[in-house]
């Protein structure tokens, strides 16, 4: 039987949602087909790898950020801008979407699906700034110049979700903070992180 798409994606929604709550990345099928309001055996038909259905989840979630971000940056032709921008996205997103969020938070360190969020648009954007000699590190930092980014990232979406701080001043702070690290001087840095942040798009891959 082949699975009904609008069933997996209810199913995957479901899935998400309950490993965010959990912070677990696994669930049973009776906790899946409750959350997804559909019987057991539909979980079955649909998922045939349960065990593995976190690893799914995840890489679909990496992969439709990645969509976003690229489609959001498509007229942005200066690597650090796009750096910035994609570093407020993530935590606008986390504060309009606190499941999302909290997911991000839990897994993004543990799990290499999603640390490979960190290998993509912002990868490429330091890359380019570091080719047109924009910041200040050494080439062989690059993966440290990453973690960096990472780190305060997900730790600005902590003290998004936990109150703390609003989006918009959590955001343009790490921004700002994380290109200062990088090597922007810093009024430049002030300037790229308080620039008016587009939408966030609709990229060319969505989530089933």
């Amino acid at each position: 039987m082949e699975p009904n798409l609008q069933i997996v994606s209810r199913i995957h929604r479901a899935a998400f949602e309950l490993f965010a709550q959990k912070g677990e990345t696994q669930v049973s099928i009776s906790e899946l087909a409750q959350a997804a309001g559909i019987a057991r055996g539909t979980v079955y038909n649909n998922v045939p790898s349960p065990e593995t259905l976190f690893e799914t989840v995840a890489a679909r979630m990496a992969e439709e950020m990645h969509g976003r971000i690229l489609a959001s940056s498509a007229d942005v032709p200066d690597p650090v801008q796009r750096l910035a921008n994609g570093i407020r996205h993530f935590i606008r997103r986390a504060h309009e979407e606190p499941q999302w969020g909290r997911f991000l938070s839990r897994f993004a360190f543990s799990h290499d699906i999603l640390q490979g969020m960190w290998t993509g648009p912002a990868m490429r954007d330091v890359v380019a700034g570091l080719e047109q000699h924009q910041y200040d590190f050494r080439p062989a930092q690059l993966h440290s110049a990453i973690a960096l980014i990472a780190g305060a990232v997900l730790a600005s979406i902590v003290v998004v979700l936990d109150g703390h701080r609003t989006w918009r001043d959590a955001g343009s702070d790490t921004a700002e903070l994380v290109l200062r690290g990088l090597g922007v001087e810093a009024a430049a840095a002030q300037r790229y992180a308080t620039a008016e942040l587009p939408p966030l798009r609709v990229g060319s891959q969505n989530p089933s």
